[in-house]
């Protein structure tokens, strides 16, 4: 990804890319560059969500103790 984009954008380009290689016209080459790229855009809305359970569970303790968010 060339810049920082927002969950939302990163989750429609993600979309986008499942779309495409689910009509199953890639040729072989682009769909492995799209399967990357959606591998990337799948690990960064990880890393998002990741990072806002942890500020929600930092939030929402009381003593202000964070607690792992394995779940």
């Amino acid at each position: 990804m060339d810049k920082e984009k927002t969950f939302d954008e990163a989750m429609k380009d993600l979309e986008g890319i499942v779309q495409k290689l689910e009509q199953g016209d890639v040729p072989l080459e682009e769909a492995l560059d799209q399967f990357q790229e959606g591998i990337s855009l799948s690990r960064y809305c990880k890393r998002i969500i990741e990072d806002a359970e942890k500020t929600v569970t930092r939030m929402v303790n009381e003593d202000n103790s964070e607690e792992a968010a394995d779940n």
